[in-house]
Formats: C-alpha cells, structure tokens, sequence
C-alpha cells in the first residue's frame, strides 16, 4: 500500500480508522485482535498528535501498511519532537483509579495489542512500527 499523509488533526482519527479496519480485514485478523490493532494506531496517532506536534494542525502523520507472511506490519511517521520511550514508566496497573499516573497508559496498551512495537528516529523523522502476528 501507498503511503497516505494525514493532517496531524484528531478528525484524522476517523479515516487511520478505517485504512487499519480494511487492514485488518485483508490480513484476516478476528473481531477481537482486529480492534486491538485498531485501538493501537488510535493511541498512536493522538500521542503524535499531542505530544510530538504539542497539539493539531501543527504536522502530518504518514501512514502506511503492509502484509508480509504472517506480519501486519503497520507504520506511522511524524516529524514532531521525538521522545525515549524508555522514559515513560510502567503504569502501575493494580492500584485503585485515583492513584493511577495520568500518561503512559497509551504506550503499556499498545505493547498489550500488538506483538511487537519499535520506535525510532531517523534525522527529523520519527517512525512508529507495529507489528501485529497471524494467529
């Protein structure tokens, strides 16, 4: 598939939305897995929104998607700032809700959904990828 380029803006949300359902549909994932996937690059998208651009309007998100063997292989790249992911702690996951942090939940939910998550900067460039398995 062509790379798509999105407005970095939340009403992108709707038509990432529905290139990773038509994804999912072709690499024949479950109702299940595939909503995953989708809630995945949802996350996705709104941190490069909100924390890469520092708000709408203010970059693009490139998308692109790719089916290879058993691997849903789907990237993301932004030219917002960057960030180390190692950086975010684990949420604590077992404490009563007011107790919670109130970020990094995203980035512990996109591990939980998909097999594999890789960050990366390249110059300029950040490059999210992940990587949904068959079966």
């Amino acid at each position: 598939m062509p790379t798509v380029i999105f407005p970095g803006r939340y009403d992108s949300l709707a038509k990432i939305a529905d290139l990773v359902k038509k994804a999912t549909q072709e690499f024949g994932l479950d109702r299940l897995a595939a909503y995953g996937v989708e809630t995945a690059v949802d996350e996705a998208c709104s941190n490069i929104i909100e924390h890469a651009y520092g708000g709408e309007g203010k970059g693009e998100i490139e998308f692109n998607y790719r089916i290879k063997d058993d691997f849903l292989i789907i990237t993301l790249q932004d030219t917002g700032a960057s960030f180390n992911p190692k950086s975010v702690p684990k949420p604590k996951i077992n404490v009563p809700l007011k107790q919670r942090q109130e970020t990094g939940l995203g980035l512990y939910f996109m591990h939980q959904w998909m097999d594999e998550v890789n960050y990366v900067t390249a110059g300029k460039t950040n490059i999210l990828t992940l990587i949904k398995r068959k079966g």
